[in-house]
C-alpha cells in the first residue's frame, strides 16, 4: 500500500508506530486504507452501510475531529514508519460518555499490520488516556463471538467477558450475538503497576 502521511501531531507507540488524530487532514490516506479493508471491517462490524466515497470519508473525519474537540470521542489512526512519514494501517477509537464516566473502544487493522502487536499497543495507549487524563471509570469492548483475535486481545488487556447481547449485531443477511467485555479504571491501574 502506498499510503503515506505526515501529521502535525503524533503520539508514538515506540519507534515504528504512531497514533494520529483522525481529522480531514488525513482524508486521502485514511480513505485508501479504509476502503482497502472495507470487507474485513464489515465482517465484524455491520455499522458501515456501503463502501464510502472520498467525500463521505472526509465528512466522517470532520465529524470525528469535532467530537474530539467536544470531548465525546477520541478518534485515532494507526500509522507505521514509512520512507517519508507514516503509512496508515488502521484505527483505534473511544466513544466517551462523560456523564456516566464510561467509554466504548474499538479498533481495526490492515491485514499487513496484523501480528505485530500494533492493536495491543494502540489499545494500551487509548486505555492510558481513558483512565488517565479523560478520567473514565469503565471502558467496554463489544466483540462478535467468532472474532477470536479480538477476544484474545481483550483478555490480554485485562478485560472481563461480562455477557452476551443476543442477536445485537444486524448484518444485511443475518443477526449475530455480540459479547460485552468490560475493564474498570482500578483494574487497569493494577495491571499497569
Amino acid at each position: 500500500m502506498s499510503t503515506v502521511t505526515t501529521s502535525m501531531f503524533a503520539f508514538p507507540l515506540g519507534d515504528d508506530a504512531v497514533l494520529i488524530p483522525r481529522t480531514p487532514a488525513i482524508t486521502a490516506a485514511y480513505h485508501e486504507v479504509f476502503t482497502a479493508n472495507f470487507e474485513r471491517i464489515t465482517r465484524w462490524n455491520p455499522s458501515a452501510e456501503s463502501r464510502p466515497t472520498p467525500e463521505n470519508t472526509r465528512r466522517n473525519l470532520a465529524e470525528a475531529g469535532r467530537a474530539w474537540v467536544d470531548g465525546t470521542r477520541l478518534p485515532l489512526a494507526i500509522g507505521v514508519k514509512a520512507e517519508s512519514g507514516w503509512r496508515l494501517v488502521g484505527a483505534v477509537g473511544l466513544e466517551i460518555n462523560g456523564i456516566a464516566g464510561t467509554g466504548e473502544a474499538g479498533y481495526w487493522l490492515d491485514a499487513s499490520a496484523e501480528g505485530r502487536g500494533l492493536a495491543t499497543r494502540a489499545m494500551s495507549a487509548l486505555l492510558d488516556e481513558a483512565f488517565g487524563p479523560i478520567g473514565l471509570h469503565r471502558v467496554e469492548l463489544r466483540i462478535a463471538p467468532t472474532n477470536e483475535p479480538s477476544r484474545k486481545m481483550a483478555r490480554r488487556l485485562g478485560f472481563t467477558e461480562e455477557g452476551v447481547l443476543r442477536e445485537a449485531l444486524a448484518f444485511p443477511d443475518r443477526r449475530q450475538d455480540e459479547l460485552v467485555y468490560g475493564l474498570l479504571a482500578e483494574e487497569w491501574r493494577t495491571l499497569r503497576d
